[in-house]
């Protein structure tokens, strides 16, 4: 059995105001495509998919039209849960319908654990002669993002060490009641394979989930966003059960296993989120089980990382005016297309920076998304220059200017700044599609 593990396409994203469609249309025809080639039995979609809670017209197309396409292709099943950037009603509102395409979807936790536990059971005919008929069978845990009032009660007095610990908590046992039912329908599936005709094969159990393991690695500019008040609350891997074959994470846009274990990986984003992002190498995890499980070991997989191609190349220059311009003329000789950032870091004031820098770029298919004139920037009393904008700010970053513009003492901060962050949060998961 092959599966293919990805996530956090973020369909709608833009970048400094530039739409982005062309960009994720040629990513998921290319998915669409690497999926017929590589035969993939099992699609994961670890949340994410969309980059906010009410997507466009055209986001939306962009996701049930790929859904289409390969439902009809040698992928036979497809699973797909929410991130803490998508809508959970929103994504269940189709799940019926959809499940008719074995498409299953899981928006959100329910009071039905067994909700998100899937059997994947599909028939598959092997070369005359060489293999007889077969089943591949497997189990997926599809957890959704875990949000902070699904698995903690708030109560009075409460620290932020205490809210960490009971967040921390809430996920492990959720994940252990998961994986309890599938150990569960493992055996009951293994039951039925003894009494079939067909050739016999161990079932893997993967599990899929969106959240911040300790150890992964982030990098600037990547619009991960913080998923519980106070800390993105890291969590252990001694938290997951041992059951776990196979473990599909999403959250985290750099593509990684996580410490030393292997099968626990995130796949990354296929797509460069920001420049933080431009000269990573970006992929999807294509899995391939044995079949056979050795004595005290986990099931025994293949696993290779697919390179997804760059479809919009993005292009950070920092220095000085010559630095720059020398760049932009190297480009310019590739017939480059890329989206370029510009930080002028030199000593000397310009003053009309991006009427200079249009200039080099004309007659080009380059456009310059972002110029930052940090000469200039530093010269402001206030520190906030006319090239700033609140892209380049955090809600972070303006809570605290708006608490440095009232001079509010330092020893009265520690408390509003932890107000103000739960108030963002439950702003974050409110799930503006439910009714």
């Amino acid at each position: 059995m092959k599966i293919l593990h990805t996530s956090d396409w973020h369909l709608g994203r833009s970048l400094f105001g530039r739409k982005r469609y062309n960009e994720f249309s040629a990513f998921l025809e290319w998915l669409a495509d690497t999926i017929a080639q590589q035969k993939i039995d099992v699609l994961l979609i670890a949340g994410d998919i969309f980059d906010t809670s009410t997507p466009t017209n055209k986001a939306q197309e962009l996701y049930y039209r790929f859904l289409c396409r390969v439902a009809n292709s040698s992928c036979r099943h497809i699973v797909v849960i929410a991130g803490n950037h998508d809508s959970p009603s929103f994504l269940n509102a189709p799940k019926e319908l959809l499940r008719a395409l074995n498409v299953h979807v899981v928006g959100a936790m329910t009071d039905c654990p067994e909700d998100e536990v899937i059997e994947i059971e599909d028939f598959r005919t092997g070369n005359v002669g060489l293999q007889e008929e077969g089943v591949y069978s497997a189990i997926i845990c599809a957890v959704p993002y875990l949000r902070d009032k699904d698995i903690r009660h708030a109560e009075a007095g409460e620290t932020i060490e205490d809210k960490q610990a009971k967040i921390v908590d809430g996920i492990r046992k959720h994940y252990a009641l998961v994986c309890n039912i599938a150990e569960q329908k493992r055996i009951e599936m293994m039951k039925k394979q003894l009494q079939s005709r067909y050739q016999k094969s161990a079932i893997p159990i993967i599990a899929m989930g969106h959240l911040f393991a300790i150890g992964g690695k982030t990098v600037d500019n990547d619009g991960v966003r913080e998923l519980y008040v106070g800390s993105l609350a890291h969590i252990d891997v001694d938290v997951f059960p041992p059951c776990i074959d196979y473990f599909a994470l999403g959250h985290l846009h750099v593509p990684q296993s996580v410490g030393r274990s292997r099968h626990i990986r995130y796949s990354g984003s296929p797509v460069p989120m920001g420049y933080g992002e431009a000269y990573q190498k970006k992929s999807v995890v294509i899995v391939e089980f044995s079949g056979q499980k050795p004595e005290n070991s986990n099931q025994k997989f293949d696993m290779i990382l697919h390179e997804v191609p760059c479809f919009q190349p993005l292009e950070s220059v920092s220095g000085s005016l010559e630095k720059i311009q020398n760049r932009i003329n190297e480009l310019r000789e590739k017939q480059s297309n890329a989206w370029i950032e510009i930080e002028y870091t030199g000593s000397e004031i310009i003053g009309n920076l991006r009427e200079r820098i249009d200039a080099l770029i004309e007659g080009t298919s380059m456009e310059i998304r972002r110029i930052k004139n940090k000469r200039v920037m530093d010269s402001m009393i206030d520190r906030i220059s006319v090239d700033e904008t609140l892209d380049d700010l955090t809600v972070n970053d303006i809570f605290e200017r708006c608490l440095d513009s009232f001079e509010v003492p330092s020893e009265n901060r520690s408390e509003m700044v932890q107000c103000y962050h739960e108030i963002v949060q439950s702003m974050m998961e409110e799930d503006k599609n439910n009714e």
